[in-house]
């Protein structure tokens, strides 16, 4: 399998569940400006849509969309307990957190990666990310180590590289006290530490 992925963007969340899972991959950079991949390949070519995640199989075929190659590397490796069991209503809850960072959290987040935003747009942008935040820290405040409980899944991937983008984009996650010692959470996983430093964020 290859990975196609930016640094830091959300293709980050499927290079943690790859090392979660101990799978055999590779990972190749991708210049969506240019359309270039590192080797030089016309990136269209492998995804239409033109933007990361996708992820090549050694069939040839591509997945594309985040959420849904999260749950096909983590279906492939069963035994790593990154998705519920189907049918459960810990599976329902863990797409309906997937649902919720990709519509709500990382569409809030959009504007301020935005050459052409506005500073209102921005300044917009910022407390409707704020919005999404506050029923994130409600939903921690039970204590749970991670959204489904104790047990870390495909979703807390997604949420965690989402969630700290805040820090590329000057918000203080800090109010947040319960999301921010989620991200620290995640962050310091072995797997987590293994993909930053892949991807160059981490000396």
């Amino acid at each position: 399998m290859k990975l196609f992925y930016k640094p830091g963007a959300c293709p980050l969340a499927s290079h943690i569940i790859l090392h979660e899972t101990a799978a055999t991959f590779e990972i190749e950079e991708v210049d969506t400006d240019a359309g270039l991949t590192k080797s030089g390949r016309n990136y269209k070519e492998i995804n239409p849509k033109g933007y990361v995640p996708a992820l090549e199989l050694s069939t040839g075929e591509v997945l594309t969309e985040g959420p849904s190659i999260l749950q096909y590397i983590a279906d492939q490796h069963p035994q790593s307990g990154l998705v519920p069991a189907n049918g459960t209503v810990a599976k329902a809850r863990m797409q309906e957190y997937l649902n919720y960072t990709g519509a709500e959290l990382h569409k809030a987040f959009s504007p301020l990666f935005s050459g052409s935003s506005t500073d209102e747009e921005k300044q917009k942008a910022i407390i409707n990310v704020g919005t999404k935040f506050d029923y994130l820290n409600e939903l921690f405040s039970d204590g749970r180590t991670y959204l489904l409980g104790d047990q870390f899944s495909v979703a807390d991937a997604y949420m965690f590289v989402v969630s700290n983008w805040s820090n590329f984009v000057g918000i203080e996650l800090s109010k947040w006290s319960n999301v921010a010692a989620f991200v620290e959470r995640v962050a310091n996983r072995r797997s987590s530490q293994a993909a930053m430093k892949a991807e160059g964020l981490l000396g």
